[in-house]
């Protein structure tokens, strides 16, 4: 199979791929030498042949050797160097990638950004992708790796869902390296007079541990340090990964973690992570993680795989640096945004659009019938009964979805990632509702097909990139207080009629007020399941109450958190977790990991 490479001559490429679980259409796929469709996502990715990564850097984005710090083979770092020498550089365009409020039935967000890149540069554009790096915590756990699927992967893809380049284990250790500053200060003699009653910073690991959320630290007698009440939050929840995902520089970044609050004094007043000497260490520590990670699809296109906040309890956006690298490098660039749009894609225009000054020349809200389904009232165990009905009352949500982003100022394309038991009259009331709404929609395979199965979406994309771009409007003025930047996002984005300030967290917004940060953006900490608080509330409700039982300031990101309803910063492992499934086998090769 051959694929036209920008920049260089037509070149073979050894493989394709996209993604959910229950295998979307499967249409006769092009001789790529890779298992059929259905075939777990770790053996397709095991029988790709990628190209060496120094190789694939300099054909396809025009980087020389020494801009990169090779890890193997097939991944790599862009030096921060070589980074810094792009800037002069004009930036490609941005494509958003975000979909409807997310189901067990599956959307494949991250699928479909890869599908979209490889089908952008099959019909001649010069495009890359920009992605998250996936946590251990939902690996082990539930929702698995995020490296997309079937023919729509990035590899390598268990090095990527595992260890990657460390950046991960960077961010955990300059985190707790804070945390462990924090209770050695206390412990000899606490010159800054830190009230142990409001220390907020906890400390974090990547994985989901319950029993960790809430702990005493400190007990054993005085040589075991100052007793106090802490806990522990998952790594993509701290602000330290946020500030990595932000920084535009070292300097920037050593900045930000300066500005890291992690507790009050005894008189109320903040004390700061320069304070206790932290920055320069928490930096040195960063120092490599803050360089972006250069990988490839199945198809041997460019992918930036950078940073990994969730959406439902961060900003969910990948890193501005990989984002901004790559719209130097590229002419195209495809991201995504975690989860629904109602989270991730309204964190990427307030608070990473805004900091960065990027803004996005085109968006795509990814849904699937199966999921409309189960929004339309359907169970799991019943989605393979065709019901155009319940489409079109699941239909709601993925109107709201649109209908947020035109809010925004923002176009938006529908890309139906389609599964094989898709009914035609089901797909049919789809396209209904996308001609309702006056917006395209394209029927996407690339799960099954590759970029041939996302040449329809890239096309209709590819409309979007020609025309002028679009004027992003953002809901809320810096200048708004806190407490109605909250009640901007509830009221015109989930539908709600208010929001309920825990009495405690109103009394934080004013003290952040007062404080001088009552300008910066809010990042809603929400369950991803419903545009409400409650997870089982389906489709699009209104009316509804967003309660706000919590308030944390991110100083250092330069964003406000609101916790609202039953949400947590440390996730749990469920009934039967993943981890149960995944081991090697008798090779030593990894088997189970999804």
């Amino acid at each position: 199979m051959t694929y036209h490479t920008v920049g260089a001559a037509q070149a073979p490429f050894d493989v394709t791929s996209p993604g959910p679980a229950v295998a979307p259409a499967a249409r006769p796929v092009e001789d790529d030498g890779l298992p059929p469709p259905g075939t777990p996502d770790i053996e397709i990715a095991r029988a790709a042949r990628p190209r060496p990564i120094l190789a694939l850097a300099e054909d396809r984005l025009g980087l020389p050797a020494e801009a990169l710090i090779p890890h193997g083979h097939t991944k790599a770092k862009v030096t921060l160097d070589h980074i810094a020498g792009l800037r002069a550089r004009t930036r490609g365009k941005l494509v958003l990638v975000t979909a409807i409020t997310p189901t067990p039935a599956g959307e494949g967000k991250t699928t479909t950004t890869v599908g979209l890149g490889d089908g952008l540069n099959r019909i001649g554009h010069h495009a890359a992708v920009c992605l998250r790096e996936p946590s251990l915590g939902p690996c082990f756990g539930m929702k698995g790796g995020a490296a997309g699927g079937g023919r729509a992967q990035v590899i390598p893809m268990e090095d990527i869902n595992l260890h990657f380049t460390g950046d991960f284990h960077a961010i955990g250790a300059a985190h707790n390296l804070l945390a462990a500053l924090i209770d050695n200060h206390l412990h000899w003699g606490n010159a800054q007079d830190i009230d142990l009653r409001r220390v907020s910073w906890r400390r974090v690991m990547d994985m989901n541990d319950r029993a960790l959320r809430t702990i005493t630290l400190g007990l054993g007698g005085a040589a075991h340090g100052v007793p106090r009440e802490g806990g522990f939050d998952i790594t993509v929840a701290s602000e330290v990964m946020a500030i990595l995902c932000l920084a535009t520089d070292l300097a920037d970044l050593e900045r930000r973690l300066g500005d890291i609050v992690i507790g009050q004094r005894r008189d109320r007043t903040p004390v700061f992570a320069r304070d206790l000497g932290a920055a320069g260490a928490m930096a040195v520590l960063l120092k490599d993680a803050l360089a972006p990670n250069l990988v490839q699809s199945l198809e041997a296109n460019p992918a930036f795989i950078h940073g990994g906040p969730f959406a439902n309890i961060a900003h969910g956006c990948n890193s501005v640096m990989a984002t901004d690298t790559a719209l130097r490098l590229a002419d195209v660039v495809v991201t995504e945004a975690g989860f629904g749009a109602d989270l991730g894609a309204e964190k990427f225009l307030h608070i990473k659009c805004r900091q960065s000054g990027l803004r996005p020349h085109a968006a795509v809200v990814v849904a699937t019938v199966r999921a409309l389904k189960m929004h339309g009232g359907v169970a799991k165990g019943d989605l393979g009964t065709p019901d155009a009905d319940a489409v079109r009352r699941g239909g709601v949500n993925l109107r709201r979805h649109v209908t947020n982003l035109q809010r925004f100022g923002l176009a938006p394309v529908v890309a139906v990632n389609r599964f094989t038991g898709d009914a035609d009259a089901e797909l049919d009331a789809v396209r209904a509702l996308c001609d309702d709404l006056g917006v395209p929609m394209a029927l996407a395979s690339h799960w099954a097909e590759g970029s041939h199965g996302s040449a329809e979406l890239a096309r209709l994309v590819a409309e979007r990139l020609d025309g002028p771009a679009p004027e992003v409007r953002f809901l809320y003025d810096e200048a708004t207080p806190l407490a109605d930047k909250i009640r901007a996002v509830a009221t015109q984005l989930y539908g709600a009629a208010d929001i309920a300030l825990d009495p405690a967290a109103a009394r934080r917004l004013a003290e952040i007020a007062d404080l001088g940060y009552g300008h910066l953006p809010v990042c809603i900490a929400k369950t991803q399941y419903s545009f409400s608080s409650d997870p089982a509330a389906k489709g699009a409700p209104v009316g509804h109450v967003l309660p706000v039982r919590e308030v944390r300031l991110a100083a250092g990101a330069g964003f406000v958190v609101a916790v609202c309803g039953d949400i947590m910063t440390m996730p749990g492992l469920p009934r039967d977790p993943a981890a149960l499934h995944i081991g090697l086998d008798a090779g030593g090769e990894i088997v189970g990991l999804t």
